[in-house]
């Protein structure tokens, strides 16, 4: 019928016509996860606070001894119980006085601990640290002018965080240290969320 009433020019118009609101669906979707991208990005690269940079050179000649000796597994465990536990402890307690309900965690296999905060409606701030295992490349082992390592395996304790994202080694931190690295990832997790252009980031623990 379209043939007779106009030819072929009047079937591609009207496939135009036809097509034309998916084309501009798709250029709202491009835009949408353009805008999702970018603030993807933000959020991962946001910096923190320079007021909570942990180190500031004290205890140098303790940290120089940790860093030239690589450690066991019960080593790091002893760590977490003896450093990580108690700051953990301590700054729980400081939330609590704050009016913020702060939980600890703590299992085993391999041995991790954690301080979390529950939301409604915001995703939960999470903040652990957990032994982690590495293999030490064989040169390394076998340099003379090097740290010695026995084996190996060596462990680390390692931070993780709720959102995902990569942790670090803490092993030289002290329990002061320990406390404001939390409040660090705090401090940007608070600065996060309260953005309105982050609401993609709002997750839905009221619906659970």
């Amino acid at each position: 019928m379209l043939l007779n009433a106009g030819g072929l020019q009047s079937l591609q118009i009207m496939t135009l016509i036809t097509a034309l609101p998916f084309a501009v669906i798709m250029v709202l979707f491009s835009i949408s996860l353009m805008k999702a991208l970018i603030i993807d990005q933000n959020y991962y690269d946001s910096t923190f606070s320079v007021t909570t940079i942990p180190w500031s050179g004290e205890s140098w000649k303790e940290r120089l001894k940790k860093m030239v000796n690589f450690k066991s597994k019960s080593a790091i465990n002893d760590f977490i119980d003896s450093h990580v536990e108690p700051a953990l402890t301590e700054l729980k307690a400081e939330f609590d006085s704050n009016g913020i309900n702060a939980m600890i965690q703590k299992y085993d296999e391999p041995l991790r601990i954690e301080i979390s905060i529950s939301h409604d409606t915001v995703d939960n701030f999470v903040y652990g640290i957990k032994c982690h295992r590495k293999l030490v490349a064989e040169y390394f082992r076998q340099e003379r002018n090097l740290p010695d390592v026995e084996h190996q395996k060596t462990y680390f304790p390692k931070t993780y965080f709720g959102d995902g994202r990569e942790g670090y080694d803490v092993k030289y931190f002290t329990k002061n240290e320990l406390i404001s690295d939390v409040l660090k990832h705090y401090d940007r997790f608070l600065e996060i969320v309260s953005q309105k252009d982050n609401e993609l980031f709002i997750s839905n623990n009221d619906e659970d």
